[in-house]
């Protein structure tokens, strides 16, 4: 069985590669239909050797649809409600929609069963929260984790195609001596890191912190642990790094820990000292994993770890766990059915 798609928001950094996953992974897609902003309306996708015409988003784009993924953005605010009212089912990338608790939160390796609760409406995660979810899953299983530390080094494709291309003028500009504006970011990116990402909330925490924290316990079904983030900007085009370090009830050792992982869907363990291997962004991108390395057991305290994690925030931070959520509504045949 085939399915009628559309993507909302495709002619972005996150649409876009939800289109190519699509075809990737060979989704059994019907139809297909693109909607986007009415500036990018008229521009041309290519998917599976035939050419689309990519719509202004409007109402009508959504009839005769039985799934839409919402790339993120101002449109999920606008538009996912009114999808889910005609029947489509909403795989949403934006944040407007992950804290309510109707609507479930999901990363694939981690709690699939959720998608049958679905009222319409399915959140994808944030991308730094997906890939720290996916390497502590394992670990949390075994161990029961108490706290979590994390310190992100956030890729500026996080913030868009007009990210991507502000560092590589800011690059140019450097290099030729001239002066380098800043206008996607509050500072010049390149040569720099900008801890800061979203707006300042409670206790000085940005809102890219606070989700980490909350989309952690809710994807996790563990209101008990304790998160606490600082999120940073980094000059790197392409995936997310992260270093982490956790405190369980059950002390888990480097050894214990590689073999949780090693055993764990969507992860490779890439770690060994003597040869300096471990994850690098530079490596992980265009790939769906999630890269663990340099796990040691914490000098400070008895029961803690610590771990280098990075993925390709465009892919699996974004959207291939989209694609992922839809392939589990097909598998649990519940792309139509309401929770």
């Amino acid at each position: 069985m085939s399915y009628n798609v559309v993507v909302i928001g495709a002619t972005g950094a996150v649409g876009g590669e939800i289109i190519k996953i699509l075809e990737e992974r060979n989704f059994p897609v019907n139809k297909l239909r693109l909607g986007a902003t009415a500036r990018s309306a008229g521009k041309e996708v290519v998917f599976r050797g035939e050419v689309y015409r990519v719509e202004e988003t409007t109402p009508q784009i959504f009839e005769g649809m039985d799934i839409a993924l919402f790339a993120g953005g101002s449109a999920s605010k606008e538009f996912a409600k009114l999808a889910a009212d005609l029947g489509v089912t909403v795989i949403d990338n934006s944040s407007a929609f992950r804290l309510d608790p109707d609507v479930p939160l999901v990363v694939p390796e981690v709690n699939p069963e959720d998608v049958k609760l679905h009222k319409g409406i399915i959140a994808n995660p944030n991308c730094s929260t997906i890939q720290m979810v996916v390497a502590l899953k394992p670990l949390h299983d075994y161990g029961k984790i108490r706290r979590v530390v994390v310190s992100t080094y956030q890729a500026v494709s996080g913030a868009g195609l007009e990210a991507i291309e502000e560092l590589k003028q800011q690059v140019e500009s450097y290099l030729k001596g001239e002066e380098i504006a800043a206008k996607v970011f509050p500072y010049p990116i390149a040569f720099n890191l900008i801890p800061h990402i979203d707006i300042f909330q409670d206790m000085y925490y940005t809102k890219e912190e606070w989700k980490m924290v909350y989309e952690t316990q809710k994807i996790m079904h563990d209101p008990e642990i304790k998160v606490t983030a600082t999120t940073v900007r980094v000059p790197v085009f392409r995936s997310h790094s992260e270093s982490i370090n956790i405190e369980t009830e059950i002390k888990i050792t480097r050894e214990k820990a590689i073999e949780l992982l090693n055993n764990a869907p969507g992860v490779m363990v890439v770690d060994n000292p003597e040869e300096r291997k471990y994850p690098m962004p530079l490596y992980a991108s265009d790939q769906d994993t999630v890269l663990v390395g340099r796990i040691r057991e914490d000098n400070t305290i008895e029961k803690g770890l610590n771990l280098w994690v990075v993925a390709d925030q465009l892919r699996k931070g974004a959207a291939t766990n989209a694609v992922q959520i839809a392939e589990l509504l097909i598998k649990y045949g519940c792309v139509s059915c309401r929770g």
